[in-house]
């Protein structure tokens, strides 16, 4: 144990926070850390679900060998917010993230072979692909000391090494899949096929393999952009197959922290497929895919800004994060336009059949025709706004001036300059 954790943690110097829940697998974690890296160990961490007085029990274990040991504790925790597994895991990883960047540090759990093998079987009874079946194999931030070390031979070890630990009543409930799959499906496939372990490790380090290989392929053909977007040239994705396309797409939405699930590959999938641009789809957690003439765009929670704003009597406004405020006339400048100071004027986000009249052009034409040529991004355009006269649309900010958005003789002016900032 001790040498399985001194060579693991000897591939990578980061300085750890521990996560020890008080179970067996986590104390070992705290002692073995101890023996063989004292010095990398920046603090542990422990949580409290809020799921009963086992739950507080166990923190408070942690709490007592932390103090006997000198270790620095960060503890966490608060009402429950869901009875379901994600929402536990999601809570205890958001804590533990925060916790290790607050150090500097990298999170080390206590994972266990056993905890990968129920992990890859339940990635294939979901029907994951290689990222999702490469499990705890593929590539990440957190350190894994006891990945190759059995659940028996971790037991084994806080026995002889008589720690304290708490068990975990919960992990004798088959509520939740992962314990029907330790409890009854994989001691049942083992019956019948004694190798099937063995098996689903091979296949979940083949998934890291191509996983891996995929990230490269992404890193090549997207951006991450300072807003984080994933930007992605429309012509890279024309030459690969629906196949290659639902391998790719998980790979490059991953680079901006969204997991595509089997539906919402194939929906992106069967959007980049399809031709034709300035259109978007939904995706998933807020985020949606918008195609342009150029690129594919991933963008989170780009939602049009609602209501509407009022420009009167020469007073600025703020419309979502645009602002318009009065200014000097610069001709030729999309970001300024003069215009009548006794109309009723308003700002809001601009509607598919809006239509508008540019300054020096005979006839009118659709807002998004402007848009297009003036190569706002899809995702932009979402909630780009546009200024409404008397019920006439006469100016679209920074892209182009309409007709009665000009001086005229007699009538009384004003001059706004409009401009994009998302603060306070």
């Amino acid at each position: 144990m001790l040498d399985a954790t001194r060579r693991a943690l000897a591939r990578r110097g980061e300085p750890l926070v521990l996560a020890v829940s008080g179970g067996c697998d986590s104390m070992a974690l705290l002692d073995a850390v101890l023996a063989v890296a004292p010095r990398r160990i920046a603090a542990a961490a422990t949580f409290d679900h809020g799921t009963g007085p086992a739950a507080r029990r166990a923190v408070g274990l942690v709490g007592v060998a932390c103090a006997a040991r000198g270790v620095r504790l960060e503890r966490g925790g608060g009402v429950p917010v869901g009875t379901s597994e994600a929402a536990w895991r999601d809570a205890r990883w958001a804590f533990l993230r925060a916790a290790a960047a607050r150090h500097g540090a990298v999170v080390a759990t206590a994972h266990t072979r056993d905890d990968h093998l129920e992990t890859v079987l339940m990635r294939v009874l979901r029907g994951s692909g290689a990222r999702g079946l490469a499990g705890l194999h593929a590539e990440s931030a957190v350190v894994r000391p006891f990945l190759a070390v059995d659940r028996g031979t971790v037991r084994a070890f806080a026995l002889r090494r008589t720690l304290a630990f708490a068990d975990d009543p919960t992990n004798e409930s088959r509520r939740y899949l992962r314990n029907r799959i330790r409890l009854d499906l994989l001691p049942a496939l083992e019956r019948v096929r004694p190798a099937i372990g063995a098996e689903l490790l091979a296949l979940s380090e083949r998934a890291a393999a191509v996983r891996s290989a995929l990230d490269a392929v992404a890193a090549e053909v997207s951006v991450v952009t300072e807003d984080g977007r994933l930007a992605v040239a429309a012509p890279e994705m024309a030459g690969y197959s629906r196949e290659s396309l639902s391998a790719l797409w998980p790979a490059m939405a991953a680079r901006v922290g969204l997991a595509l699930d089997r539906r919402g590959t194939e929906r992106v999938v069967a959007f980049t497929i399809e031709r034709g641009a300035g259109r978007r789809v939904q995706v998933s957690g807020g985020w949606e895919l918008y195609r342009s003439r150029e690129r594919f765009e991933l963008v989170r929670g780009a939602e049009p800004a609602a209501g509407e704003a009022v420009l009167a009597r020469g007073r600025g406004a703020r419309f979502g994060g645009w602002r318009f405020a009065p200014g000097v006339d610069r001709p030729g400048d999309p970001w300024t336009a003069v215009l009548a100071a006794d109309a009723t004027t308003i700002v809001r986000t601009w509607r598919a059949g809006d239509r508008m009249q540019a300054a020096g052009s005979a006839r009118a034409r659709r807002v998004k025709r402007f848009l297009s040529d003036a190569r706002v991004s899809a995702a932009d355009r979402a909630r780009w706004p546009v200024v409404v006269a008397d019920g006439e649309v006469v100016w679209i900010p920074g892209v182009r001036r309409g007709r009665a958005a000009t001086a005229r003789p007699g009538r009384p002016e004003v001059t706004y300059t409009c401009d994009f900032d998302d603060g306070e």
